[in-house]
C-alpha cells in the first residue's frame, strides 16, 4: 500500500469518528431542551450558520488548485465539524421553551445543514488520493448545497405560533385538494342516450383514451340525490377552511402573549388547536372518499358527527387561552349548521333507500 493509499484510509478512520461525534450530538438534541438552559437567539444560529457556510467555501477552495497534502484536509475538517458542532450546540440553545411543532421544524432545518455537510466532508475526503479535474469540477455543487441549507434557516419559524400557523395552513391547502377532487363529481346523464364528448369518439384516440374514459367515469354518474350529498359535503368544506383561517388569524393576534419564561400552558394549548385542525384534515378526507358511488352514508354520519365533536372541543380550547372574537364563533356556528344540513339530508336519503328496499320486496313477493 502506497503512502497516499495509507493517508486517505487515516482520514476516512478521522471523518468517521467526526461523523459519529455529529450523531451523538444530534442524539442529545433530540431530547426536549431544559427549561434551566440560556435561550439561544435564533440571530445567534443564523450567525453560526453562516460560519458553516464561510467553512464550507474554505473546503471548496482546497480542491480549486493542485491536490492539498493529507494534514491540510484532516486540519480542514477538524475545523469544519468543530464549527458544525458549535452550530448545533446553539440550535439546541434556541428551542428552550419550544413545542413539539416548533421543535420538529427547527431539527428539520438542522438535518438539512448536517446532511449536506456530510456529503461534502465524504467527497472531500473521496477526492483524496483519486484527484482528478472532474471530481474536482463537483466540489462547487457541494459547497452550494451547504449554502442552500444555511441559508434555509431564515425560513425556519422562530416562534411556537408561528410554526403551529404553518402547520395549519399545510392542513389548509390538504383540505383545498380534497375539495377540487369534490367539485369534480358529476351527475350521471339524464338521458342514457346522450352523445358522449368529442374526445371519447375521436376515432385516433385508440385503446389508451377508451382506458383513461373509463377511469374518467369514476365519480361521473351521482343520482341526483347523491348530487345534493356532495354539494352539502362541500359545504362543509368550505366552511371548515373558513374555521382554520380564522384560527389563524387569532392565534397570530396572540403573538405578544408568547412568554418563553411562562410558556408551558400557553404551548400546550395552541398544540392541542393544531391536533384539532388535523383532525378536521381527517375527517375531510374520510367525507372525500365516501362521496363516490355507492356513497357510504352510515360512514358520512359519523364524520360529520366527529367534526361536530372536533368543533366545540376546538371552541372551548380558544376560549381557554382568550376570549374568542364574534367572528371566530361566528364561523363554528356557520360549519354546525353545515353539518345539521348534511345529516337531514342523509337521513332523508336513508329513509328513501328504505322504502325502495320494501318496495322491491312487495313487488317480488
Amino acid at each position: 500500500m502506497g503512502k497516499r493509499e495509507r493517508e486517505k484510509g487515516r482520514l476516512i478512520t478521522t471523518l468517521n469518528e467526526h461523523l459519529n461525534n455529529i450523531h451523538e450530538t444530534l442524539q442529545t438534541l433530540d431530547q426536549t431542551a431544559a427549561s434551566s438552559l440560556e435561550k439561544v437567539s435564533w440571530n445567534d444560529v443564523l450567525k453560526m450558520g453562516e460560519e458553516v457556510s464561510k467553512q464550507a467555501t474554505i473546503v471548496g477552495m482546497l480542491w480549486t488548485a493542485e491536490a492539498p497534502e493529507a494534514k491540510a484536509v484532516e486540519e480542514n475538517m477538524a475545523a469544519y465539524f468543530n464549527i458544525l458542532q458549535g452550530f448545533l450546540l446553539h440550535t439546541h440553545g434556541s428551542t428552550v421553551g419550544a413545542g413539539p411543532t416548533l421543535s420538529s421544524a427547527i431539527h428539520a432545518s438542522v438535518q438539512q445543514v448536517v446532511d449536506s455537510s456530510f456529503k461534502l466532508m465524504k467527497e472531500s475526503v473521496n477526492l483524496y488520493g483519486s484527484h482528478n479535474k472532474d471530481q474536482a469540477h463537483a466540489m462547487p455543487q457541494f459547497v452550494g448545497v451547504v449554502w442552500e441549507a444555511c441559508t434555509a434557516l431564515k425560513k425556519t419559524p422562530v416562534t411556537n405560533i408561528t410554526a403551529i400557523g404553518r402547520a395549519m395552513t399545510k392542513v389548509a391547502v390538504s383540505m383545498k385538494d380534497v375539495l377540487r377532487e369534490m367539485k369534480e363529481l358529476k351527475p350521471s346523464p339524464s338521458d342514457p342516450n346522450e352523445a358522449p364528448d368529442d374526445d371519447s369518439t375521436n376515432a385516433d384516440s385508440g385503446a389508451q383514451d377508451d382506458e383513461n374514459s373509463s377511469l374518467g367515469d369514476i365519480g361521473n354518474d351521482l343520482s341526483p340525490e347523491e348530487m345534493k350529498v356532495a354539494q352539502l359535503a362541500i359545504g362543509i368544506v368550505l366552511e371548515t377552511l373558513v374555521v382554520i383561517k380564522e384560527l389563524i388569524r387569532m392565534i397570530t393576534g396572540l403573538l405578544k402573549l408568547e412568554n418563553p419564561d411562562d410558556n408551558d400552558k400557553f404551548v400546550d394549548s395552541l398544540e392541542k388547536l393544531l391536533k384539532f385542525c388535523q383532525g378536521f384534515g381527517v375527517q375531510i378526507d374520510e367525507l372525500g372518499a365516501c362521496l363516490y358511488p355507492p356513497q357510504e352514508v352510515l360512514a358520512m354520519k359519523a364524520v360529520s358527527e366527529k367534526i361536530s365533536s372536533i368543533t366545540n372541543e376546538l371552541q372551548k380550547e380558544v376560549e381557554s387561552l382568550s376570549s374568542p372574537s364574534e367572528a371566530f364563533v361566528q364561523v363554528c356556528d356557520g360549519l354546525r349548521n353545515s353539518l345539521k344540513q348534511l345529516d337531514s339530508e342523509l337521513d332523508c336519503s336513508s329513509t328513501t333507500d328504505l322504502e325502495a328496499k320494501l318496495q322491491n320486496v312487495s313487488v317480488s313477493n
